[in-house]
């Protein structure tokens, strides 16, 4: 008979462990298939160029409904590089904050993996509790799609992880918010495989 103390008890703990701590971040997961600037969280993801300047797609977007005061706060951040990330108010967002980031152009992974975990630090260390993330990258910059889902989601899952082990427990929610019927069917089939567990669409910070 192998006591509980002894090593299949420990492996056994340990296993139970892992899985908590895998139900504690599926938990902490949200996908919605809706205008980014409509979420009612405590910070948006912005994919911006290296002048933090209005442009295209998400970005010319988030600048639009956010008003020219977000333009003006963007000047004085002297630009972002790829990789990085940088914080302003939400202005006429229902977002209190924007976390602007700087993707890559030329497919490089371990740059968009950047972004997402600098702008999480970024989230962090400003007590955002509610972020949501467009599909970085994907647009003008033409990271493939499918890519880009692994690399965000996997740096996630790994952000989580560690800061749910080391009992910080940061984060309420991180939504990922995608715009395309494409990455609404990439988002759907890889959640269930970084995060055991979730099933559905969210429509929880979605303006009424």
């Amino acid at each position: 008979m192998t006591m509980l103390g002894g090593p299949s008890g420990v492996a056994t703990r340990a296993i139970h462990e892992e899985q908590v701590l895998k139900q504690r971040v599926a938990s902490k997961i949200g996908l919605c298939y809706f205008d980014i600037t409509s979420l009612h969280v405590d910070a948006i993801v912005n994919p911006s160029n290296p002048n933090l300047q209005p442009g295209g797609g998400a970005n010319g977007q988030i600048h639009r409904m956010a008003g020219p005061m977000l333009f003006q706060e963007c000047q004085t951040l002297k630009g972002c590089v790829s990789g990085e990330a940088k914080v302003t108010k939400g202005y006429l967002l229902p977002a209190k904050y924007i976390v602007h980031t700087v993707g890559p152009r030329n497919q490089e992974k371990h740059i968009l993996a950047r972004c997402y975990q600098n702008a999480l630090r970024r989230c962090e260390n400003h007590l955002l509790r509610t972020v949501a993330f467009p599909c970085i990258s994907t647009g003008a910059f033409g990271f493939d799609h499918e890519q880009a889902a692994n690399v965000a989601l996997s740096m996630v899952r790994a952000y989580l992880m560690t800061d749910i082990a080391l009992g910080k427990n940061s984060f309420d929610k991180i939504v990922f918010c995608v715009y395309s019927e494409r990455d609404k069917n990439i988002y759907e089939e890889l959640l269930p495989v970084y995060f055991p567990g979730f099933s559905r669409l969210d429509s929880t910070f979605v303006s009424a």
